[in-house]
């Protein structure tokens, strides 16, 4: 065989292998009643339950923070993140958290916080100077 042919069989085995793990990372997003129905790892996407208290206490577990999320429908869940609690969780517009639903308990393995834009409090500051 000649060896450009080998090389492209290389990379179209390389790219089905990049494509069959990629495709095990895949999670649909849900709502909370979806995730206890399901079972399965998912993404829910809500905001902080700010009437709720956070919990972490660095001393005793640095790697357990929870917390609320108030999901689309408007249900508020226990979330349990074995991480330590991201800087400015507070200020957060929006919560994307990945994992599953456990006893009426959301275990994240992963969260993604949308932050509020330095830019977009300047216009506001712009905005009020006019």
């Amino acid at each position: 065989m000649k060896k450009s042919v080998l090389i492209g069989l290389a990379f179209l085995v390389g790219g089905i292998v990049l494509l069959i793990s990629a495709s095990k990372d895949i999670t649909s997003y849900a709502n909370f009643s979806d995730a206890r129905r399901t079972g399965n790892s998912v993404k829910i996407v809500g905001q902080l339950d700010k009437t709720k208290e956070l919990e972490y206490n660095p001393v005793q577990d640095p790697n357990k923070f929870s917390f609320y999320v108030v999901d689309k429908s408007g249900e508020s869940i226990k979330v349990i993140l074995n991480a330590a609690k991201p800087q400015d969780f507070e200020l957060s517009e929006q919560i994307v958290v990945t994992g599953k639903m456990k006893d009426e308990i959301f275990y994240a393995s992963d969260v993604l916080l949308k932050c509020p834009s330095k830019y977009k409090e300047e216009e506001v500051y712009i905005k009020s100077q006019s």
